[in-house]
């Protein structure tokens, strides 16, 4: 006689008749309670925008940050627990220092996406050192340019990380990604991905679309003093945000 779902999910290696592990589900449920994140990439760049959620007038928004540095060529958002997205951008950033000082060359786009993978792999795992004994509630979008081009991969809380031409996560991913389908095309330019990211955000924010509750950042590729090809992390200032908005 097989268990009940309850019994099931109490073991975060436990699967279910099904084949299902009801702890990665609820991780993944977790990430939708979170703020709106969206990154487009385009021939020009990438571009992440994401949702800050402002929750008392007392709060300073300036402080709430979205999108993380991960090295000068790589950026990343996140949505769900921000507790635990921490500790996965931490791992990004070592990874990327690590790769260049070994290697004196900037760590490719999809390698540091492995290494956070290959992390957020370890729940439940006995034998690895500083594990979390669940699976971490948070899902990622690593947005860089590298010696391949502009790239961006999903990566969600059971591990598994996809190459996307556009993704949405967090609370209106669904609404998003539907109005991403509709809008993107392969020839969009970063200027036209910026105002169609935040023209879907003041369309799914509970609260009105200002400059002080978006958080905006472009990934260029340029070439370095060492005719490498690499990309450029840019912060859009607050100024540019409101020029932007203004034109929505």
């Amino acid at each position: 006689m097989f268990l009940t779902r309850s019994e099931y999910d109490r073991g975060v290696n436990t699967f279910s008749p099904e084949g299902r592990l009801f702890q990665v589900e609820y991780a993944i449920e977790a990430v939708k309670l979170g703020s709106t994140s969206i990154g487009i990439r385009t021939n020009e760049g990438v571009i992440l925008a994401a949702e800050k959620r402002i929750t008392s007038r007392l709060m300073v928004a300036e402080a709430i940050e979205k999108i993380s540095k991960v090295d000068k060529h790589i950026g990343v958002t996140f949505s769900g627990l921000i507790a635990d997205s921490r500790t996965l951008v931490e791992r990004a950033q070592i990874e990327a220092q690590n790769y260049w000082f070994t290697y004196n060359r900037q760590i490719k786009v999809e390698d540091v996406t492995q290494s956070v993978a290959n992390l957020a792999l370890q729940f439940g795992d006995d034998d690895a050192k500083a594990s979390m004994s669940r699976p971490f509630g948070v899902a990622m979008l690593f947005a860089g340019c590298d010696v391949d081009g502009p790239h961006l991969y999903h990566l969600d809380p059971s591990g598994t990380f996809i190459d996307c031409l556009a993704k949405s996560i967090g609370a209106a991913s669904d609404g998003a990604e539907q109005n991403l389908k509709e809008q993107y095309h392969e020839s969009m330019t970063l200027v036209e991905a910026e105002k169609v990211a935040l023209s879907i955000l003041k369309q799914v924010m509970e609260e009105k679309l200002t400059a002080a509750n978006v958080e905006v950042v472009t990934i260029t590729p340029y070439e370095d003093a060492k005719g490498q090809k690499t990309g450029l992390f840019t912060r859009l200032t607050k100024e540019q945000l409101e020029t932007l908005v203004g034109e929505l």
